[in-house]
């Protein structure tokens, strides 16, 4: 019996072939495209980066300041200023603002992809059950993973750090406008029904703005995980303070890692205080 089965052998399942060829095929087919977007792309990035670094630290930090007064209060105002002054202090300036345009970026291309995909996975059921084990698979899967296929269709730097970002970040707002607008309690729907609203109508009046707390919490951790992954795309020459960790430890630099590492802990409570507040704002309202 020992024998019978020592001789039993199973192949390996040829999965990294298939990839590798289906990448393959799609780098043949569409490589020039991406090279092109990518190349104006990353022009418009460095014009955004170099049109704020033109500007005197002291007013962007005020501007800042005053944005987050408005949108979060008194307190994210406080933070903001105390925050990015010390940034600029530690010489972190062009970093910060590098990340910045990076997170915000990758955060307005993915909410503005995952949003409509959570309102069409919370009225189609069929587009549901297809749509949630694809973001289980993202959700899951290891962020540097998603640095590999971004590098031959955008090349090193900030593009394919921003194609890998909103990879990366976009299940939570689909997630959670998909589970927002189902939360709306069916007595209201079954009201704006009776008086005779269409889909439209319903969605755009009734699900979307009683869903609007838990869409921005879904924008909140978006953000948070571009914040995140950004810091990780360093590996591939994405810059920022990223970039600035990722020299300390080629470097052995404990301490200008730790003062990188403090940046991107800063600009996450700011960004994270900012978009809280909001939220909590619209749930009141």
């Amino acid at each position: 019996m020992t024998d019978v089965f020592s001789d039993f052998t199973v192949e390996k399942l040829p999965l990294s072939d298939w990839i590798e060829d289906g990448v393959g095929f799609l780098i043949e087919h569409f490589s020039v495209l991406t090279k092109v977007i990518s190349k104006y792309t990353e022009s418009g990035i460095d014009l955004v980066i170099n049109g704020l670094l033109a500007l005197p630290p002291w007013l962007l930090i005020l501007f800042f300041m005053m944005i987050a007064w408005r949108l979060a209060g008194t307190r994210a105002s406080v933070l903001t200023l105390f925050g990015l002054g010390l940034l600029w202090n530690l010489g972190l300036w062009k970093a910060t603002m590098e990340t910045l345009t990076m997170v915000l970026l990758a955060t307005t291309v993915a909410v503005a992809i995952g949003i409509p995909l959570g309102i069409m996975a919370a009225l189609s059921r069929t587009f549901y059950r297809l749509v949630m084990p694809v973001l289980d698979v993202m959700q899951t899967m290891p962020a540097f993973v998603y640095l590999i296929p971004a590098i031959p269709f955008f090349g090193l730097g900030a593009v394919s750090a921003i194609f890998a970002t909103v990879i990366f970040a976009m299940p939570p707002s689909i997630r959670l406008t998909c589970l927002g607008i189902k939360q709306v309690p069916k007595e209201l729907i079954e009201a704006a029904d009776a008086f005779g609203s269409s889909k439209l109508q319903k969605l755009f009046k009734l699900q979307l703005p009683l869903a609007t707390s838990t869409i921005m919490a879904g924008i909140n951790q978006t953000i948070m995980l571009s914040l995140s992954m950004v810091v990780i795309a360093a590996m591939i020459g994405a810059g920022g303070l990223g970039g600035e960790v990722w020299k300390a430890i080629q470097r052995l630099q404990v301490g200008v890692g730790f003062e990188a590492g403090i940046g991107i802990v800063i600009l996450a409570m700011i960004l994270d205080r900012i978009t809280q507040r909001v939220s909590k704002r619209n749930n009141l309202e």
